[in-house]
């Protein structure tokens, strides 16, 4: 007589988000039912030791769940959602071209994460940011030039994997030449397999080269390669592309479920089921998701399996991958966590003794300044406040201004030279009127863009490639903020 197989948990591919910053008790009981983890956003965060806590809460309840945010290194960032990044930023990163200054970042953003219980970043972003129009990716991204940025991508993966502390390469098989956001939409990318194999997917080869556990799949649809389904339905682009032709043999996991470009046309349950089915192991399901909506995605998922729909070996074989991901990096925390032990020497607390000497000085020789720009003594800076990329959400941005306009507001009495700070001028066509008139007002107003600014750089008199807490203090450097 033979054992009958056991029946596989949805509950193994699930990473939800929730709402709060200690854990909620119906999701430790889902945890210690065999949850996979939790997904980690900036509402969650309120400090280092209230996020030591939540994480140890976490492990206590499954010591081997897998604990996801999204720290990129530059404007999206989690655990400095308030106050704004410390780093450079890809954009800024791949301008300098200093290989070792990006595995530099890398690190110490692997570092302070797994200081904090942190053990899986859903990052780094290796898109190539090849359409100047792309609402969602732009300073996420290394470059437009497609060897650079798989430099820079192999470089941030080892640097961070050494940590300790797993990344995922995103967003698979490339969310660059699009001027579509998933989150809103269904975006097309129209390019054959040459041209993808050629350009979008190198980053991707040089990722997996470099170790990455993780790869995360894009809601987009590329219609020459599968006319049906987005890439995290794919199974011609997850099995095809990303298994046999890279030959990647980790975790592949979703982007957000709760995306548009995701589940807009059939809801969370359905888009879990199709994308378990396409090759997928780890469901990221969204923000602030509830005891409900995981019920009902796993009842979604069971019924897939009893109707046929989706084959149980499929689903066993998901939960198995990511099963051995969180079991490797559990094993990992505890080797480090003895190992500091003996050595009696506690690990760092916050990014300011993890990271290196980050260079102002640097950062400003790689902005784009038009010949002839000159900087007043007296001005008056004023931001543009424009709707924020939800990848990166609402977070301080900019340096110190005097005052901020948004959409049908007159501009303020100016004092001196006028500086006006933008993120993507370009991509607004109300910024674009308001720049027009602030220089007919205005002859020798300033027009700096944090963003990524278009070829003309019509809207962009300064261009600084990124608008985190260090680029803002670069940009406050060069503009002499400082000494007054």
């Amino acid at each position: 007589m033979t054992l009958r197989q056991a029946r596989p948990e949805p509950a193994t591919v699930l990473l939800p988000g929730f709402v709060g910053t200690t854990l909620p008790d119906w999701l430790a009981a889902r945890l210690r039912g065999g949850l996979a983890g939790v997904c980690l956003f900036g509402e969650n965060i309120v400090s280092r030791e209230q996020l030591r806590a939540l994480t140890a809460t976490i492990t206590a309840a499954n010591p081997n769940a897998l604990i996801a945010i999204d720290e990129e290194g530059g404007d999206v960032s989690r655990l400095y959602q308030r106050e704004g990044s410390p780093f450079p930023g890809n954009a800024l990163l791949g301008r300098i071209d200093d290989l070792e200054l990006t595995a530099a970042v890398a690190a110490a953003v692997g570092t302070e994460l797994r200081s904090v219980g942190v053990n899986l970043n859903f990052a780094p972003d290796v898109d190539i940011n090849s359409n100047a129009l792309n609402p969602v990716i732009g300073v996420r991204s290394f470059g437009t030039d497609p060897r650079l940025v798989a430099r820079h991508s192999a470089a941030w993966v080892a640097a961070h994997e050494a940590t300790g502390v797993a990344v995922s390469a995103k967003h698979f098989p490339g969310h660059g030449d699009t001027a579509q956001d998933s989150h809103l939409a269904l975006p097309v990318v129209d390019l054959p397999l040459s041209e993808l194999l050629e350009r979008e997917l190198l980053p991707f080869r040089a990722a997996v080269a470099a170790g990455t556990r993780t790869v995360m799949s894009s809601h987009i649809l590329l219609p020459q390669l599968d006319a049906d389904n987005p890439a995290t339905f794919s199974r011609t682009i997850l099995g095809g592309l990303l298994r046999g032709e890279l030959g990647f043999d980790g975790v592949i996991v979703t982007d957000a479920l709760d995306m548009v470009g995701a589940s807009g046309a059939t809801g969370i349950p359905e888009a879990a089921v199709r994308a378990i089915g396409a090759g997928c192991d780890l469901l990221c399901i969204g923000t602030r998701n509830t005891d409900e909506q995981l019920a009902a995605i796993e009842q979604a998922i069971e019924a897939a399996v009893a109707e046929g729909r989706l084959s149980a070996e499929r689903l066993a074989d998901a939960g198995s991958r990511t099963a051995a991901l969180a079991r490797s990096l559990a094993e990992g925390a505890s080797a480090a966590g003895a190992s500091a032990a003996a050595s009696d020497g506690a690990e760092t607390a916050d990014a300011a003794s993890a990271e290196p000497a980050f260079d102002l000085a640097r950062s400003i020789a790689a902005f784009a300044v038009r010949p002839g720009v000159v900087v007043r003594e007296r001005r008056t800076l004023v931001a543009i406040e424009t709707q924020p990329n939800i990848a990166v959400g609402v977070s301080l941005w900019g340096p110190p201004v005097q005052a901020r306009l948004r959409e049908g507001e007159a501009l303020p009495a100016v004092d001196g030279q006028l500086v006006l700070l933008g993120r993507d001028n370009h991509r607004h066509a109300w910024v674009r009127a308001l720049v027009d008139r602030a220089r007919a007002a205005h002859p020798d107003a300033l027009v700096v863009d944090l963003g990524w600014p278009d070829e003309t750089r019509d809207y962009a008199d300064v261009a600084t490639f990124g608008a985190s807490a260090h680029v803002s203090a670069a940009l406050a450097a060069w503009l002499g903020e400082e000494a007054r």
